[in-house]
């Protein structure tokens, strides 16, 4: 069973990035927000693994911090959300975010992550409200990299991120000015942008 990988990093496409360790190259899938948390390709970086095993295949799903992993697991054992679901969800909205849906019953926030109907979201609250305490987003880092850039400004922060994610400036440009909002963090302007440019798989 894989916990964590540790090598270099040789792709990131979202939600798929490729980590090479000692010559073997590691598949692992992840949600939008750990891709603003990597480092450019050619470089060292270590991601937490949830290693989930189906039927005829095996995926390994990567996260930043122990609490979105386990986070990701307390989804899977809600009826009728499999793996594929529980990461969109958490594409969708970050663990805190998520967490303060959940805890408020906020239906309708929920309701506004891709794939997730009101009856889902009825589930997932009332499944998870009770199993969320002490689950702080904020717990030890699991992706490890280079320090990130220093800004005070979330979209020119946001712009940065999505440039060493391979999008061109003028692409870059387009997409935060599409869904930038005021009040708006980086991390939130990102995961919109790459919303728009990554449709959930099943």
């Amino acid at each position: 069973m894989i916990a964590r990988l540790a090598g270099t990093l040789l792709e990131k496409n979202p939600p798929y990035l490729v980590i090479d360790i000692n010559g073997v190259g590691y598949e692992v899938e992840a949600p939008l927000g750990v891709f603003t948390e990597l480092p450019e390709n050619g470089k060292q970086v270590a991601i937490l693994i949830h290693h989930h095993f189906s039927q005829d295949s095996q995926t390994l799903y990567g996260f930043a911090t122990l609490a979105e992993r386990e986070l990701f697991r307390k989804l899977l054992k809600i009826s009728g959300i499999g793996a594929k679901m529980a990461l969109n969800i958490l594409s969708g909205a970050s663990g805190d975010e998520l967490a303060r849906y959940v805890s408020t019953g906020d239906v309708a926030s929920l309701t506004r992550v891709p794939g997730i109907g009101k009856k889902t979201a009825e589930r997932i609250i009332m499944e998870l409200r009770d199993k969320l305490e002490g689950l702080a987003m904020v717990s030890a880092a699991g992706v490890s990299a280079g320090a990130a850039p220093v800004s005070t400004d979330p979209a020119t922060e946001a712009g940065h991120a999505l440039t060493s994610l391979g999008y061109k400036p003028a692409e870059v440009s387009r997409m935060i000015s599409a869904v930038a909002e005021a009040g708006m963090d980086a991390e939130e302007i990102i995961r919109r942008a790459l919303q728009t440019r990554v449709k959930p798989n099943g």
